[in-house]
């Protein structure tokens, strides 16, 4: 009897082990390929016809980092405040992700106008490069442009 119950005891262990998988495994199911931190290098929006270009590696600096769920980004200058060029950004929360549509669900910004705001936007990973394109519209704030951000993973 004995004998019976350590063997479905042992047999019930290796089953459970083996369905937990390790989680190297796990991690590698679960993982999105927008996961991870990312370092805005230029920023591109076109509204009402004209174009403006940020390079993101001169005067200020800007992170994304999106796990399974949410992304948050933050933005400041690398004067850190001490002249006209001070500039800081933040905001965050969930985002949803079905082939190369990202969609950004806005729920925390330091301009507390943007928040509860979604905005759509197409995404392309190509190595450590990550490109974003959509249309940001907030019809009560007058906003309806192109942004095109082009990221570089950190690792």
């Amino acid at each position: 009897m004995y004998h019976i119950k350590k063997t479905i005891l042992i047999t019930l262990a290796c089953v459970t082990l083996a369905a937990c998988g390790t989680k190297e495994t796990q991690n590698k199911q679960k993982t999105t390929p927008i996961a991870g931190t990312w370092k805005l290098i230029s920023g591109t929006l076109i509204e009402k016809g004209d174009t403006v270009v940020t390079d993101y590696t001169q005067n200020q600096t800007m992170i994304k980092v999106i796990n399974e769920t949410h992304f948050a980004f933050l933005k400041h200058d690398l004067l850190k405040g001490k002249d006209s060029t001070a500039v800081y950004g933040s905001g965050g929360g969930r985002y949803t992700l079905v082939g190369d549509q990202y969609t950004e669900h806005l729920e925390y910004c330091s301009d507390r106008q943007w928040e509860d705001n979604s905005f759509s936007f197409t995404v392309a990973v190509k190595n450590d490069t990550l490109v974003q394109q959509g249309v940001e519209k907030i019809e009560n704030l007058g906003v309806n442009r192109i942004n095109i951000e082009k990221y570089v993973r950190i690792k």
